[in-house]
């Protein structure tokens, strides 16, 4: 990177909650925010039961209120609600509030999910679409959105890459400072996937997790977590999808009382044998965490946050990947997804607001099925990760 960026604020909104106190508070408490959600199986008539990282009714009032409070809201997908909602509460914690020169950067894995598969199904039942169908389900719409709800000037861009897309929203937004083309740029990702057709898909590549009463350990007992991410000793797939978005603020160089500072960026693709593969030791780790690192010596960090979806072969190619990378000094990992489901586009963005908590806070959050690791004793510097279907990492060093 040829010079500091800083990030200034930061907001989200989750299963873990929407304050920054709230969510902190449920990351020291040894228990999941998953729920069980029931759900119409497909083609049938029979209902089952899935585990889902839901909003509280507390943050879903909330975003029903968002989309009351302007007649233009109420057609907009939750994705574009959700991305909404974080946006103002970051800019208005980074004191944005009357700067409109800035950019804005917002992905999302699906985009909007629930209203495309709506439209789509009234295709289906009646040979057409209704007016709206078009403009509140192209991707470009999240972003857009923000812009118009934040009213700014600069540019807007929505982009889609797979389960990196928030940390490739940060990428962009690096980009366009370290270039000169822009002082601020808000960035993140948005997704709300608790949709039958998208657990559905999930349940086809035999990845997500099984209801409880099939959630058996070798003890023969039930499991406690369903989502067991960064257990690598696991047996069976438990991918949890969860909803939710997350924003950050970024300025060009050293601000005081910054969050955080980004020290170092990193991004690969591998090549693919099938559609949703990775290599055994995640070659696009290992190059994303060698680029983001730079300089620095491996030793000198202290935490990562793992993509870790929950996967057998998806945790265990980043659990490699680190070994390989950091060989005898392997930092604390840690992941949140155990607690609040897989949120897709989002989930990076979620990952480095956890990175920055720990930062924060000087304290890990430990995965309590995981193997016991010892606590740095600060923390200085932290790893996040993400990576998506294609094989596309990306790796963003913190430092404070």
């Amino acid at each position: 990177m040829n010079q500091p960026i800083s990030i200034t604020a930061l907001a989200s909104i989750s299963a873990l909650g929407s304050k920054p106190k709230e969510i902190w508070e449920n990351y020291l408490l040894d228990k999941h925010f998953l729920s069980e959600k029931e759900i119409s199986s497909q083609g049938r008539n029979d209902k089952k039961s899935v585990f889902v990282g839901q909003l509280s009714k507390e943050n879903k009032q909330k975003i029903n209120e968002l989309r009351k409070s302007d007649s233009k809201y109420k057609n907009l997908d939750d994705t574009v609600l959700f991305a909404i909602y974080v946006s103002r509460k970051a800019i208005k914690n980074a004191n944005w509030n009357s700067e409109k020169n800035f950019g804005i950067n917002f992905g999302s894995s699906r985009g909007a999910t629930a209203l495309f598969e709506k439209y789509h199904q009234e295709f289906l039942e009646t040979q057409k679409s209704s007016t709206l169908s078009s403009p509140t389900t192209t991707l470009g719409n999240i972003s857009s959105w923000v812009a118009h709800d934040l009213q700014t000037s600069g540019p807007e861009i929505s982009h889609s890459i797979t389960c990196s897309t928030a940390l490739h929203s940060l990428l962009n937004g690096v980009a366009w400072i370290s270039s000169g083309m822009a002082d601020k740029f808000l960035v993140g990702g948005s997704e709300a996937v608790l949709t039958n057709f998208t657990i559905a898909q999930m349940q086809a590549l035999k990845v997500y997790a099984k209801h409880h009463s099939e959630l058996v350990s070798e003890s023969h007992t039930i499991e406690k977590y369903p989502c067991k991410s960064f257990d690598v000793n696991k047996k069976q797939n438990t991918m949890v999808l969860g909803e939710g978005a997350s924003a950050i603020c970024l300025e060009k160089g050293l601000i005081k009382n910054a969050l955080a500072f980004i020290s170092g960026i990193g991004y690969a693709t591998e090549v693919l044998k099938h559609n949703t593969s990775i290599s055994t030791n995640a070659i696009c780790f290992q190059k994303s965490m060698k680029m983001a690192l730079g300089e620095i010596n491996p030793n000198g960090i202290d935490a990562i946050v793992m993509h870790a979806p929950g996967t057998i072969k998806g945790d265990l190619s980043e659990v490699n990947a680190i070994e390989k990378v950091f060989e005898n000094h392997q930092p604390f990992l840690t992941t949140n997804k155990w607690k609040l489901g897989h949120t897709f586009g989002a989930s990076g963005m979620l990952n480095l607001e956890l990175a920055i908590l720990m930062l924060q806070h000087q304290q890990v959050i430990e995965v309590p099925f995981a193997k016991k690791q010892k606590h740095p004793a600060k923390i200085k510097k932290v790893l996040v990760n993400a990576v998506g279907f294609g094989g596309n990492a990306v790796s963003i060093l913190l430092s404070k």
